[in-house]
């Protein structure tokens, strides 16, 4: 593994803390691998045997039910996913894809837990983004549960120019048709959708959004903290959507 993979690794909320004998050890047993566009990296209902660790590229977690599908999560680094089951010695309750060329550290599970129960500051920042990855996950259940299509749309948009730094203008960070699973609808729904809320305040050009009233996105949106945070942690661990970039 090179050295600059160990710093940025060493970077994440969730190994910063840890002694750094301790980080040499779990990394010693660890390996980065390069993973071509399209490849199942993981199946639901499959043993947990490593912690994925995005170095390049990007990941897509998603479920299957009965013959449909759905985006759970998109990853890009450097961020982990899914560290519930490896720390659970559970079955992965999602599937993973590579959405690009995709260079990826995994850390054996049976490692992970061993450290765990060793290194304190490492077990504090488990749980802490173990309990992070909950929250997002009631949060993002609140918004399908509590608000219809378009204002579920309106208030991704939103949330995606404050986390941009309050641009007016940005590209979607994830295809459209992943955006759509992601806010439980069809990419049929969200195009039709999208095209209702120029009169709330946004345009939407090819990949590009773009607010020109941010008052009427806002009253449509009607942004809660309770539902959409922030959460700076889970960015780094695989449980939404990438952030926007200006």
């Amino acid at each position: 593994m090179r050295i600059e993979d160990l710093l940025e690794i060493r970077h994440l909320h969730l190994f910063r803390d840890m002694a750094q004998a301790n980080f040499e050890v779990l990394m010693i047993s660890s390996y980065a691998q390069a993973f071509p566009q399209g490849l199942e990296l993981i199946r639901q209902g499959d043993p947990a045997d490593f912690l994925h660790i995005v170095l390049e590229g990007s990941v897509e977690l998603f479920a299957q039910w009965s013959g449909r599908e759905c985006t759970m999560a998109v990853v890009r680094p450097v961020s982990t996913f899914i560290l519930a089951a490896n720390i659970r010695d559970a079955p992965y309750l999602m599937s993973a894809r590579t959405l690009e060329r995709t260079r990826i550290v995994l850390v054996p599970a049976s490692d992970l837990r061993a450290m765990f129960r060793r290194d304190t500051e490492f077990a504090v920042a488990v749980i802490n983004e173990l309990a992070s990855s909950y929250r997002s996950v009631v949060r993002n259940a609140k918004s399908l549960k509590l608000r219809n299509s378009r204002e579920r749309i309106a208030s991704y948009l939103l949330r995606q120019s404050q986390l941009a730094g309050g641009v007016a203008s940005y590209v979607l960070p994830v295809e459209k048709r992943l955006l759509a699973s992601y806010l439980g609808m069809t990419a049929e729904n969200l195009s039709r959708t999208l095209r209702t809320l120029e009169a709330d305040g946004v345009k939407i050009d090819g990949a590009r959004v773009i607010i020109t009233h941010r008052a009427r996105l806002v009253a449509l949106a009607k942004p809660d903290r309770l539902i959409d945070g922030p959460d700076a942690v889970a960015e780094q661990n695989g449980s939404g959507l990438p952030v926007a970039r200006g």
